[in-house]
């Protein structure tokens, strides 16, 4: 099943994130011509662990795996779909959010772990909207509670019906002495443009609002009664399809499984390549540059498939970051290696770029930036090594830009035959792959001075060594082979000295600069209260209300403000 425990070759388990629709046990796919129906029907004895059932079609991380996948699979193997209408199978209950049983038995770095994937699948809802043209509505037919409005939220219409029971709320506060985890906060006020006063009422009730209330404070778009219901929901839907602007047309491409090896020293994909140091906490990941020229046009790309260099290096890459985050949590570093030619990067990147507006092109691009994405918000320090033989062209050199170092040797190594190390800039580097505050990687890095960006942007196609880089702003340190393995030894262990923690809150306040967008605000100031709030005695002591909620004890709590 989705998310089931694996076993590595030295016995530990992990979860895997790697599913497809013959596994699913809590979504089901339908699809009709435009529009396609996402049905909601958790299956209570298919948790993730032991000790907790999903009723009312409550959640943990195994469910959305699952969604985290089908909404990927719509995107690449349905181009003809233009609307997704997400509903319930339950009689009287759309989803009662995460589950609280589980959240309650679970680790910090679990519950914190799993939060950021919700986060970033729900994120994955509006992107489609957004930039695939495939919108979504939610039909509420009963209780929408917790994450189970967070959501409906992420989608673009909320259609609640007008039965007397049915309702939409965010109890976490009164009810669990936490935050909603997935960004209902910030998008009830931020994306649904609820009045702050009724925002602070309807987050501190434990009923929930229905009826004409909650249209008329827009936590819902409309009421409909349960005769009419079906009725409304397939208007609503061909209007949806009339406006899309996905202009896909013919067979999608399968997303393939990943050929893939996991072992307690690393894992091995086809172009992605994962060593763990488990006594350093390292992680070493390197990308190899494609063995072949991209495809002469959209029909060798469309025959390629799943197997086109940039979209499985994508998919490679993704896996491997998830696995890493919920599998590996004693890994405090991720550096970033890669090696083949330059040249067919740099001609996959011409070729996503002269083709952007086919719309498998477009996914692939836009699935890029959502990995790289993944990536900036991941706790672990992000460092990259540019050396003799890399390929950090174009797509792959925005991993520099990500990177909380970056340090690149001058010239060669002696004995080492392979090319000097170089970085080149692309088009790629300039717009399609902005982070999660709405600025390119570069645009970060040259805030002070955005001349800076102008002089980078004039080099595109320009091949630049380390002095040339370093001096241009694109690395941290240029390194001769001297002092290259000395000045990278004592960084990895002062860095990996320090605490994780600090480290953690370090990072996220440096990487992210300047303006604040509705993503950034619910991965930054949200996740970074919610971090907190999930060690907080007042929620996960033996007396918190997690701990309590449904024995009929009414939690302790340490009333002093801090």
């Amino acid at each position: 099943m989705a998310g089931e425990d694996r076993v590595l070759a030295g016995g530990a388990s992990f979860i895997d994130f790697q599913t497809d629709p013959s596994r699913y046990r809590h979504w089901k796919l339908d699809v009709d011509g435009e529009v396609a129906t996402l049905t909601m029907d958790v299956d209570e004895n298919g948790g993730l662990f032991e000790g907790y059932q999903l009723k009312l079609n409550s959640y943990d991380l195994g469910v959305d795996i699952e969604l985290a996948d089908v909404v990927q699979r719509l995107r690449f193997e349905h181009p003809c779909v233009k609307v997704v209408i997400l509903r319930s199978a339950k009689n009287r209950v759309f989803c009662a959010g995460a589950n609280i049983r589980m959240l309650a038995g679970a680790t910090h770095a679990h519950k914190v772990n799993f939060c950021k994937f919700t986060n970033e699948t729900r994120n994955g809802l509006e992107d489609s909207s957004e930039n695939s043209g495939q919108r979504f509505i939610t039909v509420v037919n009963g209780s929408a509670a917790g994450g189970g409005y967070e959501l409906a939220l992420a989608t673009d219409h909320i259609i609640l019906a007008d039965d007397g029971s049915a309702a939409v709320a965010l109890p976490e506060v009164p009810l669990l002495a936490v935050l909603p985890g997935t960004g209902g906060l910030t998008r009830v006020v931020d994306k649904r443009k609820v009045r702050r006063d009724h925002a602070d009422y309807f987050c501190t009730i434990e009923e929930g609002i229905k009826g004409k209330r909650a249209v008329a404070w827009r936590l819902v778009d409309e009421i409909v009664p349960n005769s009419k219901l079906e009725a409304k929901v397939a208007e609503r839907a061909k209007e949806f399809a009339a406006a899309s602007s996905r202009n896909g047309g013919g067979e999608g491409i399968s997303l393939t499984p990943l050929a893939r090896s996991i072992d307690e020293n690393g894992i091995r994909y086809g172009f992605v390549s994962v060593d763990i140091d488990r006594a350093a906490r390292i992680a070493t990941i390197s990308i190899k540059a494609p063995d072949a020229p991209p495809p002469a046009d959209i029909d060798r790309l469309i025959a390629q498939g799943a197997s086109f260099w940039p979209l499985q290096v994508a998919r490679e890459l993704d896996d491997a970051i998830l696995h890493l985050r919920l599998n590996e949590l004693e890994i405090g570093m991720l550096v970033f290696k890669s090696h083949g030619d330059r040249a067919s990067v740099l001609a996959c990147d011409a070729f996503l770029e002269a083709n952007k507006s086919h719309w498998l092109v477009n996914e692939i691009r836009q699935y890029l930036k959502r990995v790289l994405k993944r990536i900036d918000v991941t706790s672990r320090t992000l460092v990259t090594l540019i050396e003799p033989g890399s390929c950090f062209v174009g797509t792959l050199a925005e991993l520099v830009f990500a990177a909380d170092r970056s340090y690149m040797l001058i010239g060669s190594r002696q004995g080492d035959n392979r090319p000097p190390p170089t970085i080149e800039l692309t088009a790629m580097n300039f717009g399609p792959y902005p982070m999660s505050h709405g600025l390119t990687r570069l645009q970060s890095r040259f805030q002070a001075q955005a001349s800076d960006l102008e002089r980078a942007q004039a080099r595109i196609g320009e091949t630049l060594d380390a002095e040339e880089a370093e001096a241009a702003g694109l690395v941290t340190f240029a390194l001769d082979d001297i002092d290259w393995d000395d000045e990278i030894r004592v960084f990895f262990e002062e860095r990996t000295s320090f605490s994780p923690d600090g480290l953690t809150g370090m990072e996220a306040n440096l990487r992210f600069v300047g303006p604040e967008t509705m993503e950034s605000k619910i991965f930054s100031r949200l996740t970074a209260w919610q971090n907190w709030i999930f060690q907080r005695p007042n929620a996960v002591g033996e007396d918190g209300a997690l701990r309590r909620y449904g024995t009929g004890q009414k939690a302790h709590f340490d009333t002093t403000r801090v």
